[in-house]
This record gives structure tokens, C-alpha cells and sequence, in this order.
């Protein structure tokens, strides 16, 4: 029998053994074939490895053992375990940046009752970390494929070999017996014990709260609360570091040094070898060009203006130094360990060409003023996901209390329309940004900051874009529950307009911070961490639900671990550039108690906001009818669930023949539930959940997970640079308030009404500041995999299920093709508006690669992966 069981081919073919003993040969010549055991024969590895060291790792220093997946070792109740067999041959593949990938090549010898290799260990005893990409061995007749993309670290610290299994994917009942046993211990591995403080080299996934944001040991002006594990700050859970406490705040987790970027996440999250480094050095290059020499590095909302809109424009000259000098060093030494300045400092010159203009000025410098454009964006800008139909008039809050928007002025903009015709017909929407804020103003506004809550109203013209009716502005009145309301309207020129342009510039700033905070943070990034610390504990590497998810939650947990570092933490960069500063996590602890897992999906969703009805039609996949027929997020995003849906409900179907599978996987079972009593424990007890018992659940939970962290994500993110990249047409908050008539603010509106908004928008740095942050999150990274493609062709060893994903592919390629249609048809005003942005955020780019990285405005990633 050769070592995938089938009869023993003609001696010709028989692979010559491994044996130098003549006597041992003739021994062996003698014995009965059943008897045969000791012969041997000889498989083939090749193993694919990157790393950052100037030398290649010698293939001594690396070993690798086999495990049969078919055959049993009685002793251990394992699959067969070969002997060590160390690196040989090994062949320079490619560079990119610092990072070197070889090939190693490996022979093995086995007895020829080994049966099929579905396993292997490796062990590294080099004194440095490497990068195994893939791995294969080659028998007989074909070629079995590991996908590994893991950090191998040395024997010296890990203590353990690592163990990877094949790219087969079984369901725990269907687990050879060879690999039952490794299967378990290999998740209880990965579970730990719950103990101890986690290194760089762990592989250990486990939950904590959010008590690593504050730093008391600064000073109690940087305590904050723990989020999550509480009645009054839920949160979802992230990944646990067992970093020590803080002396000055027992609550507090100890916090890391900033832009180290040092941060535990287990070895198989973390960055692959160029990515870290790429990003590093796309945040000093933002940095040094959009802080400019005059901003240094102040305290907060105490740097200079901006003068006039030529000043700054000038933010994106080329002409601007591109090196890390003088008073930047000095700050840099501050915040980036030195050893990483002179390669930074290096990647810089070799980038230093023009910045691409945001979008939103590129054609038009003067465009983000126009109305129709402000409209536009709420459904085809960076956060299309907010904006609501309106069924109720005059809108109120959960008290009862109501908009002072009356009735009688909006009359006169419905362009012959009655108001109740108007919204029987679906053609009153809102941007709501009231409830949520009202009760935090007073804290916010006394720290040097000027905030409203705000809704707008706009019609929807029989053009298909979006005219704005009012604006009402919001403070909190002298006595609870009471309000002050301004509302502003629309005007073309004259003082009307221009405290109409400080009305939207308000508006706006409430929308940006709900974008960060709320639609792109804690929806996408936070609640998505959760998901992926149960699928690493609970899934094993061969159930197939593992295999599918697992590419759509690449580098995510690095990146989150990133954000708690530098972005969201006390004194981060979400505090000093968006209006609630240190209340910035409670407002999204507040909005977390509104989340429901059923209502992310995009059909729901747009159910939920009022902007699509049920449609019963057989014939429509989407199960809903858009309201608003040209609003592109909603009808490429529909097209895109619609595909990656109906590949979830086939992959699935493969595997899970009925119901009673499902209820009976306990992986799958074990996962789901500590998904919900676990990583989101303080909504353990909502009933919304879907019960895992069906198909039909399966599937919308499976395809949910996916559009977050793909398409959603994308859609609120890479399109950050073109809007956000120009502050005055999405500010991060607001210093003074819309002037009343009568008061000294006023005089100095009336006389310079431009000066007044430059003076009314963040300061220079804060400004700067956030322009360079939109400028990193904005770029793709050369790694990027792309939604319908694979990090490797053998992804999974099944040939029915890779065809069915080439269909999927074959899909989003369509779904490119018919996007750039639509972008092409006049008729569709809002695909393009008065800023001649075509709308691409949904593009999902399956023919990107490392040439197609950076500021591109498109692409969906298959993960949350910046």
C-alpha cells in the first residue's frame, strides 16, 4: 500500500528506500509484504518564509515533523508522528521593502503505512522570528497545501513546537481519529489558562474589558473608565494582555509606550513582516508634512489659525520639507523609538512626490459649499449609514419634547409638495444627531469647545438628490429635559447664507464624530474583535465556518490593539481632535447599548433607518425595496450582500446538510454561545440573538460578520482622504457658535464672515492633526487582500467548494463592472454631485495588488485591516 492506501504500484515506480545497509536490504527482501513496515519512502516539503534579517536563517536551525491524518500511533492515540528532518535547500524568492522571502525546500522519509499527511510541527531554533507563509508536501499523487501566515518564534521562548494542520476542513464529527486529539489540544492551546502577563511569542486568545485607555500614573486628568463588564459602560470585549495594573489606578491596566507601537496581540494577529513598518512609516510622513513648523506640538486648542483658505490649501503643497528636522526630531524622539528614525527617515526621501489633493477640492475648491453637495454626501460621502427617512413630524426625543421645525417653513422648499405628501411618498429625510448628545453638551461645551445636537431635513427631489430644508441647532436648556433650538434655513447669498454655512459646519462636526466614534469604530472595529477571539478558541483550524471567516479578520486585531494605544486612549488622537474630548468612549458606550447584531446587516439595517420597505417579490434577492432609488452605498452595497450571501448559503449547504448538523456541532455551538456570553457578555441576556439552529440563521449571522468587516468597513473608511482630508467641509468640531444677533460675536461675523468660520474651525494643529490621520487610515497597504480573492490558491483542499469561490470572484468582477455603469449614467446625479466625485467607495478592486496600494479611494479589503 503506498501512503494514501491504494494498491502498491509495479517496483519501477516504487520510491527507492532510504536504507545504506546491504544486509538490512536483503532482510527486507526476504519478509512477507504485510510485514514490511520499515521500508521507507521519501515525501517532498516545500516551505515559503519571510523575514526581516539581512541573512537568510540556516535550514539546520529549522526542523519539521509530519502527522498522518489517516493512520493511528497506538502508543499516543495521535496520527503517526515522522522523524525530524531539518531545512536544506533554500532559493530567494522576492524582496519587497526590508523583507526577504525564501523558499526552503525538505525530504522526509516515512514507513509506507504512514498513511496521508495532514499536519505538521515545526520548531525554530534560529535565534529570531520568521514568517511561514505556506506550506506543501508532495506525495504520490498530489500536493497538500498549508496555508500558514504565522510568526514562527524561537524554541527558547515558545518552549512548544507549532503545530499547523492542512488546508482540509472537516466538522468535528467528521475529524479522522488520527486528528481528534490534536484537534483538542490545539484549542485548548489556544484558550489558555486565563493567567499571567502575555508575550510577544503567546498564542493565546482570551477577553478582558477596556481598562487599558486611561493612564492614571500621568496624572488623574487621564483616569477613565473601564469599558465593558458594567450596567453603566457596557462595551465589547477586546483581546486580554495581562499587562500589570496601574499603582495609580488599581483599575487600570499599565499602558505601553505610544508610538513603540509594542503592543500584545497573539503571535497569529500581528502584522505580517512589511505592514508594520509600512505603516510606521506612513504616519511620520503624514505627520512631518501635515504638521507644519508653526503648529509644533502645543497643548490643545492653543496653537495658531488658519488665516485664510489660500493658507490652508497650502497644506498639501509638495513644497513642503520632507525630511525629519530640527524641532521634528525633537518631538519624534519623543514618540518613536530612535531606532526606527533613520529607516524612516529613509523611506521618506524615497517618497516624497506631490500629496494627492482631497477629492472634495480637486476639481472645485469651493464645491463643499454648495447645498446639493452637503445633501450628497449624507448617502454617497464617507458615512452614508446614518441618514434616516423621516415618518414622524415634528421629530422628538424619548421625552417627549419636540422640534421646533415647523411645518409652515418647510412647505415652502417641498417645491409644490405638502408636507404629509411629501412624507407619504418617502421624500422627508434626517440627519439625526440629537438624543445622543443633548446630555453630554454641558460637559463638552465647558471645556473650551462649542457644540450643538443638530437634525437636518432634506427633500428628495423628482432629480433624485437631496435638497436641504433646515437645520435645527440644539443646547441644553436651564432645566432638565428642556432645550434652546435654533433653526437655520437655506439661503444663496447675504448674512443668511453665510450663518447658514456656520449652521452646516456644526452639523457636520456632529456627523464626523459620529462616523469615528460610533459607524466606524465601535460598529466595525470593536464589535468585530469579539467575534474573532471566540472563532480562534472555540473553531478549530479545520471546521470549515473557521476557514471561511478567517481571511475577514486579518491584521484586525493588531490594528484595534493599535487604536487602544495611540487613537482612543486618555490624550489620544480622538481626544484632541473631535468635540467631546475625554467623554469621547462614553458616548460610544452609550450608542453600544443600541446595538443589535441582527440589524447590521445591510438589508436590515436600511429597514431600520426607513429607507427601504419590504419587498416579497421572489424575484428579489435583497428582500427590500430602496426608497431612495440613486443612493449608491445602498445600491452597490445591496448588489455586494446580495453575492456574498448567496456564497455563504452554498459553502455552508456543502458542509451542513440539515438542521440537525448545525444543532449538533459543538465547535460551532461552543463558539456562538461564547460570543454572546463572552466577547458582547453585557448583552447576554438580549433576546434578539438568532438561535444557530437553522440554515437560514446561519447563513445571515455568517454573511453579516462578513459584510462588516469587508464592504462596511470599507465604504465608512477609504473615502476619508477625499472628504475628510479638507476640514472646512468636515470639521472634527467647532470653537465658537453660530453668532445671535445684538452680540459682540456678531459684529465680528458681519465683518469679516470668512475669517469668522476659518476662526470658528479646529486650530492649526488640531486641524493638521487630523488631516494626517485621515491621510494613514485612507491607504491601502501592499498585503491588502481583496474581497473575492485569496492570500493563496490552495486555500482550502476542496475542489468543489475553490470552483464555487472562482464564481464568487466572477461575481464581484460584475459587480465592478456594472458600478462603473452607473457611475457613467448622467441621470444618476448623486453617483458623481457638484464635487465630480464618482462613487467608487464600494468598488471592490479584485485585480488590486501591491502596485494598487495607497490613497486609491477604492477597494474593499477583506478584513478590518487599518
Amino acid at each position: 500500500m503506498n501512503i494514501n492506501g491504494m494498491p502498491k504500484k509495479a517496483s519501477s515506480s516504487v520510491p527507492k528506500w532510504q536504507y545504506s545497509s546491504s544486509v538490512t536490504t536483503k532482510m527486507l527482501n526476504n519478509l512477507n509484504p504485510i510485514c514490511q513496515a520499515t521500508q521507507q519512502l521519501t515525501l517532498k516539503g516545500k516551505f515559503v518564509i519571510t523575514h526581516n534579517h539581512s541573512k537568510s536563517i540556516p535550514g539546520k536551525l529549522i526542523s519539521v515533523q509530519i502527522y498522518s491524518g489517516t493512520e493511528v500511533d497506538p502508543e499516543t492515540g495521535k496520527g503517526k508522528l515522522s522523524e525530524k528532518a531539518c531545512f536544506k535547500q533554500c532559493e530567494s524568492m522576492k524582496h519587497s521593502h526590508d523583507a526577504q522571502t525564501m523558499i526552503y525546500k525538505i525530504k522526509i522519509h516515512i514507513d509506507s503505512h504512514f498513511g496521508t499527511p495532514r499536519a505538521f510541527l515545526i520548531q525554530n531554533k534560529h535565534k529570531k522570528k520568521f514568517f511561514l507563509q505556506s506550506a506543501s508536501i508532495e506525495t504520490n499523487d498530489h500536493i497538500i497545501h498549508f496555508d500558514c501566515n504565522s510568526w514562527i518564534y524561537p524554541i527558547k521562548k515558545t518552549k512548544s513546537d507549532r503545530l499547523f494542520f492542512s488546508n482540509r476542513c472537516c466538522l468535528p464529527s467528521h475529524t479522522p481519529r488520527a486528528l481528534v486529539e490534536l484537534r483538542k489540544e490545539e484549542l485548548d492551546r489556544l484558550r489558555g489558562n486565563g493567567m499571567g502577563e502575555r508575550k510577544e511569542w503567546d498564542r493565546i486568545y482570551d477577553y478582558d474589558c477596556y481598562n487599558d485607555l486611561g493612564d492614571p500614573d500621568k496624572g488623574p486628568e487621564h483616569l477613565r473608565p473601564v469599558l465593558g463588564g458594567s450596567r453603566l459602560f457596557p462595551y465589547p470585549r477586546r483581546g486580554r494582555t495581562g499587562r500589570k495594573h496601574s499603582t495609580a489606578g488599581p483599575s487600570c491596566e499599565s499602558r505601553p509606550q505610544p508610538m513603540n507601537f509594542d503592543i500584545y496581540v497573539p503571535s497569529d494577529e500581528r502584522f505580517g513582516p512589511n505592514k508594520l513598518k509600512e505603516l510606521k512609516s506612513n504616519c511620520v510622513h503624514a505627520m512631518v508634512h501635515f504638521l507644519s513648523p508653526k503648529a509644533e506640538f502645543l497643548p490643545r486648542r492653543i496653537s495658531a489659525d488658519f488665516h485664510s483658505f489660500e493658507e490652508l490649501l497650502d497644506m498639501f503643497s509638495s513644497n513642503r520639507n520632507q525630511t525629519i528636522e530640527g524641532w521634528m526630531r525633537d518631538n519624534l524622539k519623543k514618540l518613536i523609538p530612535v531606532e526606527h528614525l533613520k529607516e524612516i527617515n529613509h523611506a521618506m526621501k524615497e517618497n516624497h512626490g506631490q500629496l494627492p489633493i482631497p477629492q472634495i477640492i480637486s476639481e472645485n475648491e469651493w464645491a463643499w459649499k454648495d447645498d446639493m453637495e452637503f445633501g450628497r454626501q449624507m448617502i454617497a460621502g464617507t458615512h452614508p449609514t446614518r441618514i434616516q427617512c423621516l415618518t414622524t413630524f415634528p421629530p422628538q426625543n424619548k421625552f417627549g419634547i419636540q422640534s421646533s421645525i415647523k411645518q409652515s417653513i418647510i412647505e415652502q422648499r417641498l417645491e409644490g409638495w405638502t408636507l404629509s405628501q411629501a412624507m407619504e411618498h418617502g421624500r422627508i429625510f434626517m440627519l439625526d444627531h440629537h438624543d445622543y448628545l443633548i446630555p453630554y453638551l454641558n460637559r463638552i461645551n465647558a471645556n473650551g469647545v462649542c457644540a450643538y445636537a443638530s437634525r437636518t431635513l432634506l427633500f428628495l427631489r423628482s432629480d433624485g438628490m437631496l435638497k436641504p430644508l433646515t437645520i435645527e441647532l440644539s443646547l441644553p436648556g436651564q432645566y432638565p429635559h428642556l432645550e434652546i433650538h435654533r433653526v437655520f434655513l437655506p439661503a444663496k447669498q447675504g448674512t443668511q447664507a453665510a450663518l447658514w454655512q456656520l449652521a452646516k459646519a456644526h452639523v457636520l462636526a456632529n456627523d464626523v464624530v459620529y462616523h469615528q466614534l460610533i459607524s466606524h469604530w465601535l460598529y466595525t472595529h470593536a464589535v468585530i474583535e469579539p467575534f474573532i477571539i471566540a472563532t480562534k478558541r472555540r473553531l478549530s483550524v479545520m471546521h470549515p465556518i473557521h476557514r471561511l471567516l478567517n481571511p475577514h479578520f486579518k491584521d484586525t486585531m493588531h490594528i484595534n490593539a493599535l487604536a487602544r494605544l495611540i487613537l482612543i486612549n486618555s490624550g489620544g488622537i480622538f481626544e484632541r481632535i473631535l468635540f467631546p474630548g475625554e467623554i469621547c468612549m462614553q458616548i460610544s458606550c452609550d450608542l453600544y447599548k443600541e446595538w443589535r447584531f441582527k440589524e447590521q446587516g445591510l438589508p436590515a439595517d436600511l429597514l431600520k433607518r426607513s429607507m427601504a420597505v419590504k419587498d416579497s417579490d421572489i424575484n428579489n434577492p435583497t428582500g427590500i425595496q430602496l426608497l431612495l432609488l440613486d443612493y449608491p452605498y445602498a445600491t452597490d452595497g445591496l448588489e455586494i450582500w446580495v453575492v456574498i450571501k448567496e456564497w455563504v448559503k452554498d459553502f455552508c449547504s456543502f458542509f451542513y446538510k440539515d438542521n440537525e448538523a448545525i444543532e449538533g456541532d459543538v465547535e460551532l455551538q461552543a463558539w456562538w454561545s461564547e460570543i454572546r456570553t463572552n466577547g458582547h457578555g453585557d448583552k447576554h441576556n438580549d433576546t434578539w440573538w438568532y438561535q444557530l439552529t437553522t440554515l437560514s440563521n446561519l447563513v445571515e449571522a455568517l454573511t453579516t460578520l462578513i459584510w462588516i468587516a469587508s464592504a462596511k468597513h470599507a465604504s465608512l473608511n477609504y473615502g476619508q482622504h477625499a472628504y475628510n482630508g479638507y476640514p472646512p467641509n468636515r470639521p472634527t468640531l467647532c470653537r465658537k457658535f453660530v453668532p445671535l444677533e445684538g452680540r459682540v460675536e456678531f459684529g465680528e461675523f458681519l465683518k469679516d464672515p470668512d475669517k469668522f468660520f476659518l476662526g470658528m474651525l479646529p486650530n492649526r494643529f488640531e486641524m493638521s492633526l487630523a488631516v494626517a490621520l485621515v491621510d494613514v487610515l485612507s491607504r491601502h497597504t501592499s498585503d491588502e487582500v481583496y474581497l473575492g480573492c485569496q492570500q493563496s490558491p490552495g486555500w482550502i483542499d476542496n475542489e468543489v467548494i475553490q470552483n464555487r469561490f472562482a464564481e464568487f470572484k466572477q461575481e464581484i468582477k460584475e459587480i465592478q463592472s456594472r458600478i462603473m455603469q452607473r457611475n457613467r449614467d448622467l441621470k444618476l446625479k448623486n453617483r458623481r454631485g457638484p464635487a465630480n466625485i464618482e462613487y467608487t467607495l464600494l468598488y471592490p478592486d479584485t485585480s488590486s495588488s501591491a502596485s494598487t496600494s495607497g490613497i486609491t479611494g477604492r477597494g474593499i479589503p477583506n478584513s478590518i485591516s487599518i
